[in-house]
């Protein structure tokens, strides 16, 4: 790059010509690291994730590992990519994925899909011991959670919540409310928070809209229960996902990263410039986590050019 006063010169010329425009030397700085070829590093507040069912198959020690490589800084469980039910994984497997994320320098951030792959369990079930199975099957996830070192369950599973024959949406709205709000004790002993993740209508018909996370969450009315924000699903909303992130900004507490196309951010048309910039005006501090449905690009390439594409949005915004 040539001698140091003129590599200093430069950065005082762009810190001016950026600072002109109103946009401050922070841009000017990560102006002057993308000139050389730099990906700009993450703005204060944002922290990144990748969901572990991106890696497949892989080995849990070299997922980490290669999720650290590219500059995540949390990892997210599956419970279902360990084993179908959280309950058969024991002591010592919790161990020791907890110490392989703090080898790799990982922060657990928690759970999600939490019912994926489990049989005779089910959110909004009329029967009332299926919902007491469901109660007590949340508290064990809270203690898995809690003992890989977790703080967020991310409760989506769209098989075990969409409107069974016969119940209707305000029935379903009560169960739910009834299966959270009995869970909510272990959730306090665990420190977990569980978020309502808001799915599309492709998902599942019940909880469709962030407004609908809202008012569950408030029927269960806890501080360990919270809303999640997921691009995808709000993308199915006709109010933009901007504007629902400053609608919400006291209500949600974790946000899962992807595309429409149910592939990583970059890989389809959603521009986040304006959704990292709306994070930026709510001060979100949590946890920008992606989530991929789509694999056929392959873990390497979803999880590198998601963090490199965030990144650069984040820059911009």
């Amino acid at each position: 790059m040539g001698s140091r006063s003129f590599v200093c010169n430069r950065r005082q010329l762009l810190k001016q010509a950026v600072g002109a425009a109103g946009l401050g030397a922070a841009m000017a700085a990560a102006s002057v690291k993308e000139s050389r070829g730099q990906e700009p590093k993450s703005p204060p507040g944002f922290k990144y994730a990748i969901c572990n069912e991106t890696f497949q198959n892989w080995p849990c020690e070299r997922a980490l590992g290669y999720a650290a490589e590219c500059g995540y800084q949390g990892i997210e469980i599956a419970p279902f990519t360990i084993a179908n039910f959280g309950t058969d994984i024991p002591a010592k497997r919790r161990a020791e994925i907890r110490r392989q994320a703090e080898r790799a320098k990982l922060e657990v951030v928690g759970l999600h899909w939490l019912l994926a792959k489990t049989a005779g369990l089910y959110l909004t079930s009329p029967d009332a011991e299926v919902r007491r199975r469901t109660v007590a099957y949340l508290g064990e996830l809270a203690r898995f959670c809690a003992d890989l070192g977790g703080k967020i369950m991310v409760f989506g599973s769209p098989k075990q919540r969409s409107l069974l024959p016969g119940v209707r949406r305000q029935q379903a709205m009560s169960y739910a409310a009834e299966v959270f709000s009995a869970a909510m004790p272990a959730m306090e002993k665990a420190d977990v928070i569980l978020a309502i993740e808001p799915l599309g209508p492709d998902e599942t018909d019940f909880i469709n809209t962030a407004a609908e996370g809202v008012q569950l969450m408030k029927m269960v009315n806890s501080p360990h229960c919270r809303l999640h924000l997921d691009c995808k699903a709000m993308s199915s909303e006709p109010t933009p996902i901007p504007d629902l992130i400053r609608r919400y900004r006291s209500d949600f507490v974790h946000f899962h990263a992807n595309d429409p196309n149910r592939q990583g951010p970059g890989f389809g048309k959603l521009d986040f410039v304006p959704i990292f910039r709306a994070l930026r005006e709510v001060s979100y501090r949590g946890w920008v986590s992606v989530e991929v449905f789509d694999l056929r690009a392959g873990p390497e390439r979803l999880a590198r050019e998601s963090i490199a594409y965030m990144r650069r949005c984040a820059a911009k915004s």
